[in-house]
């Protein structure tokens, strides 16, 4: 049986004014997969999941999540259908508590009694290795667990697509292990979108990969037939 089409983009373009950031993007992820994009800076990368977030309108082309025409839905929209998204910049509630921030993502958009709130949020803190720190306020938090409680907000959304932007971003090389047990601990539960510049974390948790290169696909495969492809080596792996 084929792979379900869980989100898909159809001739994706955005022109920032003479530039044309990307252009004619056939782009198709496969429902509970986990997909890298990865590609050199000014690629495109960002501009392409802003698009599919809603907070970059297109210039043309559609874009499809669970069989349903989504281009013009507004972002937070498309947060109701299930499309989560971190951001490569840390935004969380710095005054709240690690749990009030969790818990304002489980409440979005549903009705649930504070018991159930409370469950949930302590199994997804307790998910992301933040349990123990669930009553500190944010601006206590290291940077790398500020970026992991990112996650767990996202988490709380009950994602069916989570977009992560760079989440490794910043964190110490422990945190990074962490976090590679985190998402393959999500394989299967939710279809993941990885934008990552550590090719360690994309190698060690993609199932497929997708490579931009001037705002177009230079290739897609698995992470073996990304390795050895030369076009992604000269453009962005660099010969080994």
């Amino acid at each position: 049986m084929a792979p379900i089409s869980h989100l898909s983009t159809k001739g994706l373009s955005k022109n920032f004014g003479g530039i044309q950031a990307i252009r004619n993007v056939d782009f198709d992820i496969s429902k509970g997969q986990i997909r890298a994009l990865i590609g050199p800076n000014g690629a495109g990368k960002s501009t392409f999941v802003g698009m599919i977030s809603g907070r970059i309108p297109p210039t043309t082309g559609e874009i499809y999540f669970a069989d349903q025409n989504i281009t013009s839905l507004p972002a937070h929209k498309r947060i109701c259908l299930g499309i989560a998204y971190t951001f490569q910049i840390t935004s969380v509630f710095s005054k709240l508590t690690v749990h009030e921030n969790v818990a304002l993502a489980v409440r979005r958009n549903r009705q649930l009694k504070p018991n159930d709130v409370l469950e949930q949020v302590s199994s997804i803190l307790d998910k992301v290795g933040l349990l123990d720190r669930a009553n500190s306020e944010v601006r206590e938090l290291s940077y790398g667990h500020q970026r992991l409680l990112e996650i767990a907000m996202g988490l709380g959304q009950e994602p069916s697509l989570f977009i992560l932007d760079e989440p490794t971003q910043g964190l110490a090389e422990s945190e990074v292990l962490e976090f590679i047990t985190i998402l393959k601990s999500m394989a299967g539960l939710t279809t993941i979108l990885l934008i990552e510049h550590n090719m360690d974390v994309v190698m060690a948790t993609a199932e497929f990969i997708t490579v931009m290169n001037f705002g177009e696909i230079l290739a897609e495969g698995t992470p073996d037939q990304i390795r050895l492809n030369e076009e992604v080596q000269l453009a962005y792996l660099g010969k080994t």
